[in-house]
């Protein structure tokens, strides 16, 4: 089972400002910052989103010597989500890269691939200047709702969310959200609460918890 780097532990992303980068590169610490549940009620419906036509893996087909493909894509009907994924990492100083676009989201690769025992990590913007970003609606997500993440072979994990959790970023819960699970599970991680306009920055954090679905 493959833990998280120690260097993570900290996560300085995610509880200091997960997905707060510099206002020239995405504009999320801007004071023109969008409020979360004002722009909710401006957006409107989520689009329409099909359930990918792939071919599921089934629960515990997978093996350590036969290890899931990369994630390409991920998808969230009930939310209005389809996104291709790309690969994030680590930063110098041991934070957590964000995606340089709102549009998509990252799968964190220190963390297992989607399907492989263990809490593998997507992380997503919530908005921006421009209006609301890939995982805007993820605090709404309800349980019993399936996300589907494609794989580079054409196969597909499919998960089930069990709960959704705002945390403080202060108090955030590193051990429960990036240590050792004993299934394949899936954490969707983006900001939200509270927009501090002084500090450019939300004042926590938005984590959809998901097991492999049946």
């Amino acid at each position: 089972m493959r833990r998280p780097p120690r260097r993570l532990l900290p996560i300085a992303a995610l509880t200091a400002g997960l997905l707060a980068v510099a206002a020239g590169a995405v504009g999320l610490i801007s004071s023109g910052h969008t409020h979360a549940s004002a722009a909710l009620h401006l957006a409107g419906k989520p689009a329409i989103v099909p359930v990918p036509s792939q071919t599921a893996e089934a629960p515990g087909g997978l093996s350590a010597a036969r290890p899931p493909a990369l994630p390409v894509e991920l998808t969230i009907p009930a939310i209005g989500v389809r996104t291709s994924l790309i690969h994030l990492a680590l930063e110098p100083n041991g934070s957590l890269q964000v995606p340089a676009s709102t549009t998509v989201a990252g799968w964190y690769t220190g963390s297992p691939r989607p399907g492989a025992v263990g809490s593998s990590v997507i992380a997503g913007h919530v908005d921006s200047v421009s209006g609301p970003a890939v995982f805007y609606r993820l605090g709404t997500l309800r349980p019993g709702e399936r996300v589907y993440v494609s794989r580079a072979d054409g196969t597909m994990a499919v998960f089930s969310i069990t709960r959704v959790q705002t945390y403080a970023k202060d108090a955030f819960p590193t051990g429960e959200v990036y240590g050792p699970a004993p299934d394949p599970e899936l954490r969707l991680i983006t900001c939200g609460g509270t927009f501090d306009s002084t500090t450019g920055h939300y004042l926590s954090n938005v984590v959809a918890y998901a097991t492999l679905a049946p």
